[in-house]
């Protein structure tokens, strides 16, 4: 038995079979989609950066996600490999409140971003007339301030009241990286249900940004099949649909890992739902935006061609 201020590390989860070879194995899995989400977001951010023709508020915004989805795999995928290489389980406590805290700030970010792109998506199919005065770049700017204000203060608030709960259930995690329900399940103290309800106000809050998206994507598509042109409709599409995979993706995952029932509950299962929202949205988003949209790949295209021009 020991309580949290004696705890001076944790143990992340340990898999069913420790041999050397599955150990790689995870760490060539982990290190593959890693590298996937690295380029692809990189690509991202260097073309946004890079092409004036992308300098419109929809790309500032996938900007944006793209450094979001960087920065939340960057926090739990570099120490699961590190572990898997040198045949470890250990965190520090610090490193695990870091993240924690950083984890839920991109997570949360990425939840207000991506309703506020269908903001975006919204006004530019609905009220194109008013888009320039609504999403000017200072509007641009403020809301996507606004995005990752919102996800400091959520992380902080999580972070402090989680780590304040005195644990003394050992220290062994049943995940890959540091999550708020398995500490919870170290907790001794009934203080846990501060930290309970906060996760349940949190996941109500991303509920309603998942209304608020459903809904504007109803108007949206109510507004999309009435333009009288094929190809209207279809350049209206592509700019929707990507957009709409990604929230399907992040938000259903997400939701479910943090409201299904204990009674449901199983290692294998958190772990997968967890891999399912916190690693491939990161490694897919770039794919999924650039499937679709003729713009972002032919700024990649650019982009490659000036790359080959300069080695030349």
């Amino acid at each position: 038995m020991s309580n949290s201020s004696s705890i001076t590390q944790f143990l992340l989860l340990a898999f069913m079979d420790t041999r050397k070879e599955l150990q790689l194995l995870r760490f060539w899995l982990f290190l593959g989609i890693y590298l996937a989400a690295l380029l692809g977001n990189g690509l991202i951010i260097t073309a946004v950066a890079c092409d004036h023709c992308l300098h419109t508020p929809m790309y500032f915004f996938l900007l944006n996600l793209s450094v979001l989805d960087l920065g939340s795999i960057s926090t739990t995928v570099p120490k699961s490999m590190a572990n898997s290489l040198w045949d470890t389980r250990a965190i520090s406590y610090l490193g695990c409140a870091t993240q924690v805290f950083f984890f839920l700030l991109f997570l949360s970010a990425e939840c207000c971003l991506l309703t506020i792109m269908a903001c975006d998506r919204y006004v530019a199919i609905c009220k194109p007339l008013h888009y320039g005065t609504l999403l000017g770049s200072r509007a641009c700017v403020h809301m996507a301030a606004a995005a990752w204000g919102s996800g400091f203060l959520n992380a902080v608030l999580h972070t402090a009241n989680t780590f304040s709960i005195p644990l003394c259930h050992g220290n062994a995690l049943d995940q890959f990286y540091c999550e708020i329900p398995q500490i919870l399940k170290l907790s001794c103290s009934p203080t846990y249900l501060r930290e309970v309800g906060l996760v349940v106000v949190s996941a109500f809050l991303v509920l309603g940004c998942f209304v608020f998206i459903v809904l504007s994507y109803v108007q949206i598509f109510r507004a999309v099949l009435r333009i009288p042109s094929e190809q209207g409709r279809h350049k209206a599409f592509s700019t929707c649909l990507p957009h709409l995979a990604v929230v399907s993706l992040f938000l259903s995952t997400a939701m479910f890992a943090y409201l299904k029932p204990p009674s449901i509950s199983s290692p294998s299962l958190d772990l997968v739902v967890a891999v399912l929202y916190s690693l491939v949205p990161p490694a897919v988003n770039p794919l999924i935006y650039s499937m679709r949209n003729k713009d972002l790949r032919d700024a990649l295209w650019n982009l490659f061609e000036y790359i080959l021009l300069q080695h030349q």
